[in-house]
């Protein structure tokens, strides 16, 4: 008798941890807007293979934003992937390749600076050395020697904030904490590669 009796509370019970649940998974729905959308990606011929030109949208939260005005560096990865189906094997991938950009800020001189590889650029805006990172320009992402001419390839590229790149102690706050998470999903097109690079 006493089974019978709980079991319908137990599932009442039941029945409103879930619902709670699902509120407030439908309350945190603005925290997976932090989002970056890939508005456009290009390959373009260069001298000795092909360029990508590709363009991302997004907007840093307040933490993130806080956390650059305080002197920690954020990272920003562009990947790029290039593959060829194969009805016999594998996927082929000739290319996969990936850019690292460094956002700090100096408080020294007040200056927002972007570097990557040897380049470093300084901005007296944080939106100025954003409209930088957004647009990734003139990266020679193939060489002429890893795609066969006339084949038709799979091309995707993706941007994200590296928490892996940051320092250690921000690494384990980054972890647990979703204002650190900042990425795009991956932005497919084909790419046919003609028979000299011009």
């Amino acid at each position: 008798m006493t089974i019978k009796r709980f079991f319908p509370l137990r599932l009442v019970a039941l029945v409103w941890t879930v619902l709670a649940l699902l509120s407030s998974l439908a309350a945190a729905d603005p925290a997976f807007a932090d989002t970056i959308a890939v508005q456009r990606a290009s390959l373009q011929a260069d001298g000795s293979g092909w360029s990508i030109d590709a363009r991302f949208n997004f907007d840093l939260n307040s933490s993130l934003e806080d956390a650059v005005n305080k002197g920690v560096p954020v990272y920003f990865t562009t990947d790029f992937n290039l593959s060829r189906p194969r009805w016999y094997w594998f996927d082929e991938e000739p290319v996969n390749v990936s850019q690292s950009i460094r956002l700090s800020f100096q408080p020294l001189t007040r200056e927002y600076r972007v570097s990557t590889g040897g380049l470093q650029l300084g901005f007296t805006s944080l939106n100025e050395a954003l409209d930088v990172i957004k647009h990734v320009t003139s990266w020679h992402v193939i060489d002429r020697n890893q795609v066969r001419p006339g084949e038709t390839y799979n091309a995707s590229v993706r941007m994200q904030l590296d928490i892996a790149l940051m320092p250690k102690p921000f690494q384990i706050d980054a972890v647990n904490n979703r204002d650190w998470s900042l990425a795009s999903d991956w932005k497919r097109f084909t790419f046919t590669a003609a028979e000299r690079a011009k």
